[in-house]
């Protein structure tokens, strides 16, 4: 697609600074020829008899006597041109030489005579130059920030009257540049409810006989590098329409009235353009749910809101403007924003399954060039959980590694490595760790793995490793299902507990209780989270049933959870939650125990290979003699 620039602004014209510059250089040469007379005069100093002398010739004209400089300051003729003088006189003669001078015929005699700048010079200097010279930097530091606007924003600063423009990027479709369904993968359903409305953009008069009306607003919603604003520019690319892009925070303004003025003009402007897609991105910016307390609040915000919902009522729809917004918080939304007639459809955008990862991870790689023997199974298994703007910086980590390591084209290992990278963070390779503590994460990292083996509703392990990560790991066991999972039981949620304690055990066990260290902080985290969902979300347990005792919100966004029960109800949540915990504790350490020379055999082999595969970890612990 390419942007189409247009900011709308009149030819431009001379500044003002220009005009004040030729008056002040008119006024200069007027001071200079037509009031030379008026020009600063220099100061001669000349000794007491010279000046006496001076008087005796009838040079001087015009003499002052400067009473606080105990001088006399007078214009004498030289040569027929007046000049500026002054002398310093001896105490004795000061008194009666002034008598003198004042009876003098042809010596006028002043209170003061003007040694500095004239009047029109001084009101110059004094007020038009300080004011020029404010105003120019004040010009040169406006066409600065006009300059960055116009950068930073499509149609820039502009004019005062450029303040109530939208300020949206407009996109024209291209048949070569535009971004189409096909560059679109993992989001199947959502395309084909899009794709209706490319059909409508495509044939209006189809709709219009039977009487159908498209929605007016579609919302896509979805956790963040899902590919909600690709879905958009996909529907504009599909449909070759005019696409006007903004987010929602542009709408916030620091000014009240800004925000709703810039909805009126990117509305005026796709009226103008139709038919044509309006995407405005982040909407959860404006659209957030109106203050009822009627205490703090964002009047600029609500005012946006309502000219938006305004201007929503009021386009036609059988122009062809439609209106497609996305956000991660679609429970923070005004009501009014999400009821027909309006957001009529809501699109999920969800994480995509194993099949969508897969399809995301071909198409980027058509961007880059990949060996033909590539397991694209395999690493869309190891991304369980991913974006699709996750799984492209998968992609690219490969390609940077592949270039790190003087090759042509990605291989199966740069993917596999940029999986970890992206996961638990890159190699630490000069990171130094003592023997002791090498051994301590090795048999930790076992002590995982043998639990998760040994029970028969755990992922299988593919891979141990005790090479330190810049996440701060210093090590990490990966788990991958054979398959997707979109479930899961009571029994695999209490496995899952179990694997991540065994690394604690396994250090309890080898060490003592004494020598347990602090690297099993994220797993307790993470049992501890586990085991509380099992009993206030998922409803697994017999004491509490069926009942919900916490709510989730931001489900998008992490999805935090906070209870929703009495004070002693949420006493013995805790004590439930520390109960089972500990039971998974138990039963990891007793299948340590069972498998004690397992334990030390794996640990050992880790120590020394530091990083070792599922199948050479699997074909270990099956084989029944030791290896020496």
């Amino acid at each position: 697609m390419h942007e189409v620039v247009n900011n709308g602004n009149s030819p431009s014209k001379r500044p003002f600074v220009f005009y004040a510059i030729v008056a002040l250089l008119i006024i200069m040469l007027l001071n200079a020829l037509v009031f030379p007379s008026l020009m600063e005069r220099s100061v001669i100093e000349v000794g007491y008899d010279q000046f006496l002398e001076m008087i005796d010739s009838d040079q001087v004209k015009e003499v002052a006597y400067d009473e606080y400089g105990g001088e006399f300051v007078f214009i004498a003729e030289d040569d027929g041109r007046p000049g500026l003088y002054k002398t310093g006189i001896w105490p004795d003669d000061g008194q009666r030489l002034l008598q003198q001078l004042m009876e003098h015929p042809d010596i006028q005699f002043s209170a003061s005579i003007p040694t500095q700048a004239s009047p029109l010079m001084s009101f110059i200097l004094t007020w038009v130059l300080p004011i020029l010279f404010f105003f120019i930097i004040g010009e040169i530091f406006y066409r600065w920030m006009r300059k960055k606007m116009n950068n930073q924003v499509p149609g820039g600063m502009g004019n005062a009257i450029s303040f109530g423009k939208s300020g949206a990027k407009v996109y024209v479709a291209d048949a070569k540049t535009g971004v189409k369904f096909d560059n679109v993968a993992g989001q199947d359903e959502a395309k084909e409810t899009l794709m209706e409305v490319v059909d409508f953009l495509h044939e209006p008069e189809k709709y219009a006989d039977i009487g159908a009306k498209l929605p007016k607003g579609v919302l896509l919603v979805g956790p963040p590098g899902t590919g909600k604003t690709l879905l958009a520019k996909a529907v504009a690319g599909e449909a070759g329409v005019p696409f006007f892009s903004i987010s929602g925070s542009e709408f916030v303004e620091m000014f009240v009235g800004m925000g709703a003025a810039k909805v009126r003009d990117l509305f005026k402007q796709a009226n103008e353009k139709a038919p044509c897609i309006v995407f405005i991105d982040e909407i959860d910016a404006i659209g957030q749910k109106r203050n009822t307390g009627g205490v703090g609040g964002n009047d600029e915000r609500e005012q946006t809101l309502n000219q938006l919902l305004a201007e929503m009522d009021g386009f036609d729809g059988r122009k062809g403007v439609v209106l497609l917004a996305a956000t991660n918080r679609p429970e923070s939304l005004d009501p009014a924003l999400l009821r027909p007639g309006r957001f009529d459809r809501r699109v999920p955008v969800e994480l995509p399954d194993l099949q969508g990862r897969k399809a995301i991870l071909r198409v980027h790689s058509k961007e880059v060039h990949i060996s033909d023997n590539i397991d694209w199974d395999m690493i869309a298994r190891a991304t369980a959980g991913a974006s699709g703007a996750e799984l492209a910086n998968i992609v690219n980590e490969a390609a940077l590694r592949a270039v790190r390591e003087g090759r042509k084209f990605v291989i199966q290992e740069d993917l596999e490595e940029s999986v970890e990278t992206v996961i638990a963070g890159a190699q630490r390779k000069n990171a130094v760790i003592s023997d002791n503590e090498k051994k301590i994460v090795s048999y930790h990292e076992i002590g995982h793995a043998l639990v998760a083996a040994m029970q028969s509703h755990s992922a299988p392990v593919t891979k141990i490793t005790i090479i330190p990560r810049t996440s701060g790991a210093l090590g990490y066991t990966m788990q991958v299902d054979e398959g997707e999972h979109m479930l899961m039981t009571r029994k695999e949620i209490l496995n899952k507990i179990a694997t991540l304690t065994g690394g604690r055990s396994a250090e309890e066990m080898i060490f003592g209780k004494d020598n347990m260290t602090t690297g099993a902080s994220n797993d307790i985290e993470q049992a501890t989270k586990l085991a509380r969902a099992l009993i206030t979300r998922y409803g697994m347990t017999d004491e509490f049933d069926m009942v919900a005792l916490e709510t989730v919100q931001n489900q998008y966004l992490g999805g935090d959870a906070s209870l929703a029960c009495a004070a002693d109800t949420a006493s013995r949540i805790d004590a439930r939650v520390v109960e089972i915990v500990k039971e998974a504790h138990e039963k990891a350490r007793k299948i340590l125990e069972e498998n004690e020379d397992k334990l030390h055999e794996l640990a050992q082999y880790l120590l020394e290979k530091e990083t070792i595969t599922g199948e050479e970890f699997m074909e270990m612990l099956n084989r029944k003699e030791k290896i020496q």
